[in-house]
């Protein structure tokens, strides 16, 4: 469904923010890409929605296509017509509006009426709690209710891909397992594909199907989940799983994070 083939990323004509990055996502499938901050996690997607130039950034090498189109051409509005969409870092809800008003503004123009309610009843069923607050100003909803109703106005746009920037940012673990456990869910009952963007990785790692690992603006790793929650360097620089490092042997270690860095 999407590709990525050697691509190339530069702000201000200066700064290399990710270079030679190459990843594909498969129709129905959930990816993740991994990585720490600053790594290049948000400019890959938003060379992918076409969200660099409003940063003063552009695509300098490289492709994007999005089922077998060039998505390069295209703006970003284009793009969401096509069936693509991002879920921003931060939710960037309308926080005067209410959840239901913002879920109205994603709709596109010209669509029925029906075809409205259908993706609104379709959202309120993928997060009921909504529907207390439907009536509410969403600014004053909870930082887990915010990110559900960002979710949810994507969906208003029927994509074929769903792309979300650190979904997790700011929740505590309980509210990150359930509204990585809906993500899932959407998934499975759409067919939506997902590109999922984390620091969390063991949290990620848990409901996509293949993973990518992003260092200094390179892919460096990638593979089926479960692969890498195997790899040794993955448990110990992103699962956390400081239990298993040998201190007698700290300089292999050292080596092996110069490696994947």
């Amino acid at each position: 469904m999407l590709t990525l083939e050697n691509v190339e990323v530069i702000y201000d004509k200066v700064f290399l923010a990710i270079r030679g990055v190459s990843l594909r996502v498969q129709d129905g499938s959930m990816v993740a890409l991994l990585g720490s901050n600053g790594a290049g996690k948000s400019t890959t997607l938003k060379a992918i929605s076409g969200l660099l130039a409003p940063e003063r950034g552009e695509v300098t090498r490289g492709s994007i296509s999005f089922q077998e189109t060039d998505l390069l051409p295209h703006g970003a509005a284009q793009r969401v017509n096509m069936g693509l969409v991002q879920v921003m870092e931060g939710r960037r809800i309308f926080g005067h509006l209410t959840p239901d008003d913002n879920l109205l503004a994603a709709y596109r123009t010209g669509g029925s009426r029906a075809r409205l309610n259908q993706l609104r009843d379709m959202v309120y069923d993928f997060f009921p709690r909504l529907t207390e607050f439907s009536r509410t100003k969403a600014g004053y909803l909870s930082g887990g209710e915010q990110q559900m109703l960002a979710i949810g106005r994507a969906l208003m746009t029927e994509p074929r891909l769903l792309m979300l920037d650190e979904p997790s940012l700011g929740l505590s673990p309980r509210l990150v397992q359930e509204i990585f456990g809906i993500i899932r869910h959407i998934n499975k009952e759409t067919g939506t594909s997902v590109l999922l963007v984390e620091q969390n990785a063991a949290a990620a790692l848990e409901i996509v199907d293949h993973a990518y690992l992003i260092e200094n603006g390179q892919i460096v790793m990638n593979g089926p989940t479960e692969v890498l929650k195997e790899n040794p360097d993955v448990q110990e620089f992103y699962l956390g799983d400081s239990g298993k490092v040998d201190y007698h042997n700290v300089k292999h270690y050292r080596r092996r994070k110069r490696w994947l860095a």
